[in-house]
């Protein structure tokens, strides 16, 4: 007989698993999850070989602990996988819902069964200060190992005395290699992910989705199931997963953007040239369009940093001063109103007059440094903290700057042999131009000096 067309409907009819015991229906974060910790993707600072979470599951003495982190970073995921390296049934509540009744439940089967328990409390900072303290005896006993997962602080969140029975990990944000990885696993593994499906993801689709999903590894694993069902449904088929598919199932424009590739470079580039050219309304246009692709606002920090001291130097020192503040609070406050920080800063560099002089000075002393060497210090510059060091002239007919009429001393101080080369040459930019002024009469009054 034909087959039922009801079947066609399945999001991927050719991708169900062998494994009796993975539900095909569930979603393709729940059936990636990681089943042991050398599968766990990110978090090296915790899993490690020696780090503190990493040692605990090892040595198969998981205590009662909190896991916090911003959601999709594997809280639940660890919890489950610390479980299973404590060969103990995994009792898992979310604190959304259950309540004391649900927690005494748990531990009376554990008391019942006496078996080793852990019972996995999401959101454990929704159980409020009555409901906590119903798990102190429990906890205090051994009768069950609380795993809690909260995305507050547990400081404030969690009260006194549970917090001082369980130890807290901290979990970090996944980056984008990490979610790369998590992503390319899920495409090629035919038994739990979409490997059956004939959909490859290439390197552009991998870097769309990863910024897509901003740090969160379920929010990736879900865009990459709805971009391959779009891409399926639509009759485009197997093969390389588009950027449309993507789009569609992100719904919201995919910018083309990465963090170490061509694109990455070229709309720096751009950013850095629009800033040079006072043009700040293209400066402007490229800083949102990096922001809005998923770029580390730090890394956007960074490079304002340079741009303040390469191309503006003395021709506004409140440029540098600016740009290092907005790097710190950037830094402090972080997205989205980091965005803020970054257009004010972006439009002072842009509207600032512009001067590369210090750059192009120090390139000078470069090359004379080049040339002639490492000279001998001269006398005069050189520190006699001893008795033999003054014998030998160090120090000798050195004039205190602050001493002299007008804080200037025409005394040269570069070594003989080097010369008189001018390497900082001031432009006649903002306050550089009354820098240029002085400095030109010092060098008139240095060339002067008899020596």
């Amino acid at each position: 007989m034909p087959r039922d067309d009801g079947d066609s409907m399945e999001m991927f009819p050719s991708a169900a698993p062998t494994n009796p015991g993975i539900d095909p229906r569930a979603p393709l974060a729940e059936r990636m999850r990681p089943r042991t910790l050398d599968e766990v993707v990110g978090q090296p600072e915790l899993l490690r070989a020696g780090a503190g979470l990493r040692s605990l599951a090892d040595s198969d003495s998981v205590p009662s602990l909190i896991l916090w982190g911003p959601p999709g970073y594997g809280k639940t995921t660890l919890a489950r996988v610390l479980a299973g390296s404590a060969n103990a049934r995994f009792e898992p509540l979310s604190a959304v819902t259950a309540g004391v009744k649900e927690i005494r439940e748990v531990v009376a089967r554990a008391k019942r069964e006496r078996r080793r328990t852990v019972l996995f409390l999401d959101e454990l900072h929704r159980l409020n200060r009555a409901q906590q303290d119903s798990l102190l005896p429990h906890v205090e006993a051994g009768t069950v190992t609380l795993i809690g997962a909260t995305t507050e602080n547990p400081s404030f969140e969690v009260n006194a005395p549970l917090l001082s029975r369980c130890r807290v990990f901290t979990l970090s944000r996944l980056d984008t290699a990490a979610l790369a990885e998590v992503i390319r696993r899920a495409a090629c593994d035919s038994e739990r992910g979409l490997g059956a499906t004939g959909i490859s993801v290439d390197d552009a689709a991998v870097d769309a989705i990863a910024y897509a999903a901003d740090g969160d590894a379920r929010r990736a694993l879900g865009l990459l199931e709805a971009a391959t069902a779009v891409q399926l449904q639509s009759g485009s088929g197997a093969g390389p997963l588009s950027t449309e598919a993507i789009t569609r199932a992100a719904g919201r424009r995919l910018l083309v953007h990465d963090r170490d590739r061509e694109e990455h470079y070229n709309v720096v580039s751009a950013l850095i040239k629009s800033l040079r050219a006072s043009d700040p309304d293209a400066a402007l246009y490229y800083a949102a369009r990096m922001l809005d692709a998923g770029e580390d606002p730090l890394f956007l920090a960074r490079r304002l940093v340079v741009f303040a001291s390469e191309d503006i130097g003395n021709a506004e020192p409140q440029a540098l001063n600016l740009a290092a503040s907005g790097h710190l609070v950037i830094e402090r406050i972080g997205m989205p109103e980091a965005r803020l920080t970054i257009a004010q800063v972006v439009t002072f560099l842009a509207c600032a007059p512009k001067s590369n002089a210090s750059y192009v000075a120090l390139k000078r002393a470069s090359q004379a440094v080049e040339r002639h060497g490492s000279l001998p210090v001269p006398l005069h510059l050189r520190n006699a903290p001893t008795p033999l060091m003054k014998g030998l002239g160090y120090g000798r007919e050195y004039e205190y700057p602050h001493d002299a009429p007008g804080q200037f001393v025409a005394r040269p101080n570069r070594p003989d042999g080097v010369g008189d080369e001018s390497y900082y040459e001031p432009s006649d930019q903002g306050e550089e131009a009354q820098i240029g002024r002085r400095l030109a009469d010092w060098r008139r009054r240095r060339r002067q000096h008899p020596n």
